[in-house]
């Protein structure tokens, strides 16, 4: 069959992945009455229908699962071609995908000072936790904490980060903290990742014991800092996500024991996409800001 619509197939492709005509009509900025009628053209054209329309969500056909793998394949090797030739589908929106703590945290309260230095270039926050697919997402770049490797992708250093314990000046003032053996009688919150946990903590600061009350365990760094601020015990933190609040006071760094994260922060993407005149302004901007920020906390200087 000739002349299929394309528009057409580009909505199919994303609705199919997504699995809802709304969610594929956010991603591309378009209506849903929109999606419905190119995915209604695209089965008339086809003379079958694609899709089962289910309750706030879509379920592809035995036809609409044929069909898929060779719409993702088209595209995702179109998106290469244009990659290849180091093609810019619009240079003035950069998309970014970034950890949500991250982003909400550091990135979001320094954004401003970016627009300040490139007035015209507008830019799309995607916070999450998955790993980017450069094939398949309209993605620019991404920040991703890690080692730094990543398969076919160029990855450039951005900064360490650094753990601590923190808590509120309530829960300091309800409890007599003055060493690392206290926090034995104090309630404690932890990062689910294995890096994040209190004894990985004490054997990377050299001590020897083990704390013996039971923690609070959440999975996300950002919500470690919440329980901290809601006065529920002493949080393990990461510098990039807890710093701003300890310089508002709203949380107290205890001791003077920090150990640098087993991760670190990179911006990663296919290398053509580093060519890109906004991806070139972004990341001289973005190192420059993270140099800024390791340098305004002196303490990190002497930690290996």
């Amino acid at each position: 069959m000739t002349n299929l619509p394309l528009q057409a197939l580009y909505y199919f492709y994303h609705a199919a992945e997504l699995g809802s005509f709304k969610a594929a009509a956010d991603l591309l900025n378009v209506t849903a009455g929109a999606m419905s009628q190119q995915i209604r053209l695209l089965e008339d054209r086809l003379d079958t229908q694609l899709f089962e329309r289910q309750h706030r969500k879509v379920v592809l056909t035995a036809a609409g699962q044929r069909l898929l793998p060779y719409a993702r394949q088209g595209f995702s090797q179109l998106r290469e071609g244009l990659n290849q030739i180091g093609h810019d589908p619009d240079p003035t929106s950069l998309t970014l995908s970034t950890l949500s703590s991250f982003g909400q945290q550091w990135l979001v309260p320094r954004l401003g000072e970016l627009k300040r230095i490139v007035p015209d270039l507008s830019i799309a926050l995607m916070p999450t936790e998955k790993l980017v697919n450069f094939n398949r997402d309209p993605v620019d770049l991404c920040i991703r904490f890690g080692e730094g490797t990543y398969e076919g992708l160029k990855s450039e250093f951005i900064m360490h980060d650094y753990l601590y314990p923190v808590c509120h000046p309530l829960f300091l003032q309800q409890r007599s903290i003055t060493c690392i053996e206290d926090l034995c009688q104090c309630d404690l919150l932890e990062d689910t990742q294995p890096d994040m946990s209190w004894d990985s903590w004490l054997a990377q600061a050299g001590m020897n014991m083990t704390l013996d009350k039971s923690s609070v365990q959440y999975a996300g760094v950002h919500f470690v800092v919440e329980g901290a601020l809601a006065v529920q015990g002493v949080a393990l933190v990461r510098h990039s996500v807890a710093w701003r609040y300890v310089q508002q006071g709203t949380l107290i760094k205890l001791f003077d024991t920090e150990v640098r994260s087993r991760y670190s922060y990179y911006l990663c993407a296919p290398a053509s996409h580093f060519k890109r005149r906004k991806v070139q302004a972004f990341a001289r901007w973005l190192h420059e800001t993270a140099d800024e920020f390791v340098a305004s906390t002196p303490f990190l200087s002497g930690v290996q």
